[in-house]
């Protein structure tokens, strides 16, 4: 008989820090997850468009969802961990501790969130320059990019400027936390901070922006060693970490993804055989990945480079390797959908009769508009009424954050029937924003045919529906929803050398 060491499974951790909460999975090594936790992070706003978090919260609620996922696991059997992260700015002093990214010096308040909007007249100034790796962000850099936040804490907050010792992309302050290494993956920098793969980092344009100080350490501050999403970081887990985080020491750490991209990683190379789908023949590079949460994400792969207006890339090797990736965006869908919802009349009186019907908001309201549709399809309630849906400003492909939302066709109606209603018209203006995107993309040169869905939203049928309806092209599900999670222990599998590549 053979042993049991020779049949015992084997299982990887995967780690994804979204906006809100932290989550772990335990994967095993068929992409099934088999135990999984989640746990609030702080978010604080201390003035419109400013939005930060703690380092040191994120880590330890890291600590504590990986914890339980591993729990009563024989440590010998976990091989690998990844990370992957909002693409938020971490700001540390030479000796690695927290300084302040505000203005009343609450140095534990050392995050600038990716949603914060604070360097819009940085960003204005640095899309002037019309520099030539702007044209690898769509024509112009975003607000939400790394670059226009390090300018304006050196111009708002000289004291921190001084003082600091790194800046990381949250996913790699991760890693380093894990390991000790300073490490930046291909991913943060090439997506989030003008890192070419060829090139590396272009002196002329950090000069150009007013941050050579950057320049003169040799790129110390921000990174001068990089890896691919997936390759080993150090010598693994130490020992430190691996006691925060319940993990045996020297497992296998992977360099890490941005969130949306782990979800990309996590669905688009998904084995379709069998389900009769018009994609089971078509190559990878004619899936588009949507990872729909906080914001909305649109991946999709090309084998050459694709420029396209208003989406950011082509950013070579940094979700599949050996792929150049294009990132369409929503700044807000999720959060928007919940604004408009919570911000109406009739929300109390929603709540409760969700609460009464022991549903969630989301699946009484659809509920409610299959009892109101009457004869026609639910689409067609909103023949009347219509969302723009930049409430937080329209990342692509119109990349312009000064835009606002607006909603046409209101009544003098109060009720639950008008919440519905508004509800619908906000997930349909969102897809309409995927159509807009999608459009461009194939504008361009793309090839699209279907749409592989996964995050918070594509749990909601309504919002499922609206995408299929509105853009013309199937949606694919996965059987395993929890996609990014999967996509971040895919990076620890290949860390941990069991598998040959992410592919």
């Amino acid at each position: 008989m053979p042993s049991e060491k020779q049949t015992a499974v084997k299982y990887y951790v995967g780690v994804d820090v979204g906006s809100a909460s932290v989550r772990a999975a335990l994967v095993d090594g068929f992409g099934m997850v088999v135990a999984h936790a989640e746990q609030p992070i702080q978010v604080w706003e201390p003035q419109p468009d400013h939005y930060e978090q703690s380092s040191a919260d994120i880590w330890a609620a890291c600590c504590s969802v990986t914890k339980e996922v591993v729990r009563g696991v024989d440590a010998s059997q976990i091989r690998g961990l990844g990370f992957d992260a909002t693409c938020s700015l971490v700001v540390v002093d030479k000796q690695f501790q927290p300084l302040a990214v505000n203005s009343e010096g609450q140095s534990h308040r050392n995050v600038i969130m990716w949603m914060d909007h604070r360097a819009a007249s940085q960003v204005k100034r640095i899309n002037a320059t019309q520099h030539r790796v702007l044209s690898y962000v769509g024509g112009a850099m975003s607000v939400e990019m790394q670059p226009p936040k390090l300018l304006w804490i050196k111009e708002n907050l000289p004291e921190s400027w001084e003082k600091v010792g790194y800046f990381f992309d949250l996913p790699d302050f991760l890693s380093w936390k894990a390991t000790g290494v300073t490490a930046r993956s291909l991913c943060t920098v090439v997506c989030k901070w003008t890192y070419t793969s060829d090139r590396g980092w272009d002196d002329s344009f950090w000069k150009m922006i007013g941050l050579e100080d950057l320049v003169k350490d040799k790129y110390e501050k921000i990174g001068n060693h990089v890896l691919s999403p997936g390759e080993a970081v150090g010598k693994g887990l130490t020992a430190g970490a691996a006691e925060d985080l319940g993990l045996p020491e020297g497992i296998a750490v992977a360099a890490s993804l941005i969130d949306a991209h782990a979800g990309g990683l996590g669905v688009i190379g998904a084995d379709v055989k069998g389900h009769n789908l018009p994609c089971e023949n078509q190559p990878i590079t004619s899936r588009v990945a949507m990872i729909c949460g906080t914001s909305s994400c649109h991946m999709g792969v090309s084998e050459t480079p694709i420029f396209v207006p208003g989406v950011w890339g082509p950013y070579f090797s940094a979700m599949v390797p050996g792929l150049w990736l294009n990132e369409g965006g929503q700044s807000a869908t999720g959060k928007l959908i919940d604004h408009v919802v919570r911000g109406h009349v009739a929300f109390p009186e929603l709540e409760a009769k969700a609460e009464a019907s022991a549903h969630s908001i989301y699946t009484y309201l659809n509920s409610h508009l299959d009892l109101i549709k009457k004869s026609l399809p639910v689409g067609f309630l909103t023949v009347d009424l219509h969302v723009w849906p930049d409430f937080h400003g329209n990342r692509s492909p119109l990349t312009d954050l000064t835009l606002k939302g607006m909603v046409v066709g209101l009544t003098l109606s109060r009720g639950l029937d008008e919440l519905a209603l508004i509800y619908l018209a906000t997930i349909q203006a969102i897809a309409l924003g995927t159509r807009h995107i999608l459009e461009a993309m194939q504008a361009a040169g793309h090839e699209i045919t279907t749409l592989f869905l996964c995050g918070g939203l594509s749990k909601n049928p309504l919002f499922v529906q609206m995408h299929a309806d509105i853009t013309g092209k199937p949606v694919v599900l996965s059987k395993e929803v929890e996609s990014v999670l999967v996509g971040a222990a895919i990076l620890g599998a290949c860390a941990s050398g069991d598998f040959a590549s992410i592919q």
